[in-house]
């Protein structure tokens, strides 16, 4: 079995070629510190504090590696992370992807409300929520790349819901996700609730996005137009979710589906083999534009952007869907325009 320190470095690896690739097959890219819009360094990579909340049950009390594993917790837990971010510049060992974020040590807290104290004062907080075969640290990692990735000024928060971390355990990992809806739930009304937060944003990946709308239908019918009000936007990446399910959820979740942007690739290939699993029903990440659209949604083609095998993690490994990711939070619409025309 591959050391899984060393799988989490090549992985890093490849997604740094992917960007590198990305940049210089696209006429005009600009990456998030190219010629394009440029922004501040990430927060996360000045304090390197990560935001736990996570139904995974604890691994030797949380006190050390794993931390969480793959089972089913009693209860959720609320927690900091301490990371170490790489060391960057231009001539680092993190700028040809030999240096990489990492794990270090997880501090515990009672509740959501103790992660954020009003000393710090309102500020917004980018929520990651992770899919398929996923650990908890490569979960709490990937939450770092994003907001590093997007240069997010704010705090940055993972929630983790129990894989196996196994390619052939996707039933498992499914059940999971939709057990853990009801904390996810609990977590974004303390998120929204909270006088520390001002908008909360919402990446949600793979089966995460089946998970995530299942919340959010949940905590709007429960809040309403308060939900609407703090949320600032939602992006569904490569969503594995029935198009039927997810369509009959918009049309439960009001003005909360103006906000979501659904980034879309027709060869990704995972979600390919979820529509074989779902026999042959159609996963959101992979249909074409125009239906999606209809709903009133943000819909951004990621087809072309892919080079590789999978294609199924672009908005990690892609410079352009990190930008469509950074301008959706800033609301300033997406590249190439008005995606929903």
């Amino acid at each position: 079995m591959m050391n899984p320190r060393l799988a989490v470095s090549r992985r890093s690896v490849l997604r740094v070629l992917a960007s590198t690739a990305s940049v210089f097959a696209l006429e005009g890219c600009a990456s998030m510190a190219g010629t394009g819009a440029r922004f501040d360094a990430a927060e996360l990579t000045t304090n390197p504090t990560l935001l736990v909340a996570t139904t995974r049950k604890p691994v030797n009390g949380a006190r050390a590696k794993p931390w969480f594993g793959p089972d089913r917790a009693a209860k959720m837990s609320v927690a900091r992370a301490k990371l170490t971010a790489p060391a960057d510049g231009r001539f680092s060992l993190h700028s040809i992807g030999l240096d990489d974020w990492r794990l270090d040590a997880i501090e515990t807290v009672p509740n959501i409300g103790d992660l954020l104290g009003p000393a710090a004062g309102m500020r917004d907080v980018l929520l990651y929520v992770h899919g398929f075969n996923q650990t908890f640290e490569m979960a709490a990692l990937d939450a770092a790349r994003l907001s590093d990735g997007i240069r997010f000024r704010g705090e940055t928060m993972v929630f983790s819901w129990p894989s196996k971390a196994k390619l052939f355990d996707y039933g498992y990992d499914r059940e999971s996700a939709m057990w853990s809806r009801d904390a996810l739930e609990q977590v974004l009304s303390g998120l929204i609730t909270s006088p520390a937060v001002g908008r909360l944003h919402i990446v949600a990946h793979s089966i995460g996005t089946m998970l995530t709308m299942e919340a959010i239908r949940q905590i709007y019918d429960r809040h309403g137009g308060v939900v609407a009000e703090r949320i600032g936007t939602v992006v569904f990446a490569s969503p594995d979710i029935d198009i039927d399910v997810f369509s009959s959820s918009i049309e439960r979740i009001g003005p909360l589906a103006s906000k979501i942007t659904v980034v879309t690739s027709t060869n990704d290939r995972a979600l390919a083999v979820s529509s074989w699993i779902a026999g042959g029903i159609s996963r959101v990440g992979a249909i074409e534009q125009a239906g999606l659209k209809r709903q009133g949604l943000h819909v951004i083609d990621a087809s072309k952007q892919g080079w590789g095998i999978i294609n199924h993690d672009l908005f990690l490994s892609n410079a352009q869907i990190r930008q469509v990711i950074r301008r959706a939070i800033d609301g300033q619409g997406t590249l190439g325009g008005d995606d929903r025309d």
